[in-house]
């Protein structure tokens, strides 16, 4: 299932060795542009990570690379390639959001975290795929079709970012941009070995995108092979914009502590969770304890119940508004998501209110929850990969679930507007990468990806690699 590789092919290199690289002059974007898209041609039309390439990528690289000559690059992400998930907006090529629906539509510009990605001199190589709408937790589609997770090319990377995170383990880009409504950067992170971050509401100012379906959940983040990436990608894009005034009011973070305040939580209820995974959540809480922490075992303390029961209709009644204010919605989406809508119309105004009092009344409660803690440490998913056409596993652990069985740990996360990053822990005995979530307080996004960081130097995980990817560096260093 796997393997480890010290290759220093161009594709394979991580963002802050490609930057190196042009510092030196060892190598130049264009020369990475041209290694990157012959790896993609090789390994994506098994994967099916990309659904369109941007045609000015060339013209970007080229433009870097005189920049680097000159010394005077963007910044430290200045000519490295990048992928893009479909449900975000890039100028000049479409948004489709996985849908008919958006096939036609070719943006002018840029959304503001792509914007500041591009001014930070990024390659955008192209758009990665999505579920339609974005509210599933597989990668599939009826206008691009399935995506494959690199460790197993018959199961899902996850979703709704499965295209991203698929780009970015196959070592076909070190940076994907992505979204998180409900898990959908954290959960596919963790099933492909990535570290990926779930800003705080705000902390990623949000302007000129699609319409938003999960109320105020959705943010947009990154996904990386190593939190040094991850840090530099966020920190591109993350501040605060007049046209997103949730921006403008971020928390300010509180000072971390030398030893941390971790609340383990391995079970939600009687909720079923694969034993491998809560094997591998507990040996991350051993490693958080072996830094110095102070960790404790618990139940999670909010009452997430009537979220659960409400989530389900929460993306429905986006869904429905769409229906209503897009009226080629009923020719070109798919029925599945139609009927979605049709059932959610007949909610009433009521059933509405009654989610977004419950939501305010559980931000206000992580709120106070947070006075003493500093870290809750859950698993990422509660389900190993199950096949890559099939929306979600039927089974966990030998227990029937729904739909949303294997995303029970994450939506609650969106829900309060908290940050959370996802990062590979010990592995299943078959080589499939499993992941945790670390959940903290508001605006403590910088605190997070510190902590990931010395998590990665206690444990590296970077250099284990799938074997679709082991198996292309050897086929090219044998030509």
């Amino acid at each position: 299932m796997t393997g480890d590789s010290g290759d220093s092919d161009l594709a394979g290199l991580d963002a802050g060795a490609m930057a190196r690289g042009f510092a030196t002059g060892t190598s130049d974007p264009v020369d990475v542009l041209d290694a990157t898209l012959a790896r993609i041609a090789r390994l994506d039309p098994t994967l099916n990570a990309f659904v369109t390439l941007d045609a000015t990528a060339r013209s970007a690289a080229e433009a870097s690379a005189a920049r680097h000559r000159s010394g005077a690059p963007l910044g430290p992400l200045d000519g490295v390639p990048i992928a893009v998930k479909d449900n975000l907006v890039v100028a000049g090529m479409p948004a489709t959001w996985g849908s008919r629906v958006f096939a036609a539509t070719i943006p002018a510009e840029d959304e503001l975290p792509v914007a500041r990605m591009r001014a930070a001199g990024a390659v955008i190589v192209g758009k990665t795929n999505t579920p339609e709408f974005a509210v599933e937790g597989f990668t599939g589609n009826a206008l691009f079709g399935v995506t494959r997770n690199p460790w197993n090319p018959d199961l899902t990377p996850g979703g709704s970012s499965g295209g991203s995170v698929a780009a970015v383990a196959a070592r076909m880009v070190p940076l994907a941009l992505g979204t998180d409504g409900g898990g959908s950067i954290r959960r596919p992170a963790a099933y492909t070995g990535l570290v990926g971050l779930k800003p705080t509401i705000g902390r990623v100012a949000r302007h000129g995108g699609l319409p938003q379906v999960l109320l105020d959940f959705e943010v947009a983040g990154a996904m990386a092979r190593t939190t040094a990436d991850l840090a530099t990608a966020f920190t591109i894009m993350a501040g605060a914009d007049a046209r997103d005034p949730t921006s403008r009011s971020m928390p300010l973070a509180k000072r971390r502590r030398e030893r941390l305040r971790v609340l383990y939580v391995e079970s939600f209820g009687d909720a079923p969770c694969d034993l491998s995974i809560r094997a591998s959540a507990r040996a991350m809480a051993d490693t958080l304890a072996t830094l110095g922490h102070d960790v404790r075992d618990g139940e999670l303390p909010l009452p997430i119940g009537r979220l659960n029961d409400y989530w389900p209709s929460i993306g429905a009644i986006g869904l429905a508004r769409l229906v209503v204010e897009m009226p080629e919605m009923r020719q070109l989406a798919s029925e599945k998501y139609l009927a979605m809508a049709e059932q959610a119309a007949g909610l009433g105004i009521v059933h509405l209110a009654s989610i977004i009092e419950e939501v305010r009344r559980l931000r206000s409660l992580a709120s106070v929850c947070f006075e003493d803690l500093d870290l809750i440490l859950t698993p990422a998913c509660a389900a190993m990969p199950w096949p890559a056409s099939e929306s979600h596993p039927p089974m966990i652990d030998g227990q029937a679930v729904g739909p949303r069985g294997h995303a029970i740990y994450t939506g609650w996360v969106n829900a309060i507007g908290h940050p959370a990053i996802a990062l590979p822990s010990t592995p299943h005995e078959n080589g499939l990468p499993i992941g945790v979530q670390l959940v903290g307080d508001l605006g403590s996004d910088d605190e997070l990806i510190a902590l990931a960081g010395d998590i990665e130097r206690e444990r590296p995980w970077q250099q284990r690699i799938p074997d679709i990817v082991k198996l292309d560096i050897e086929a090219q260093v044998a030509r």
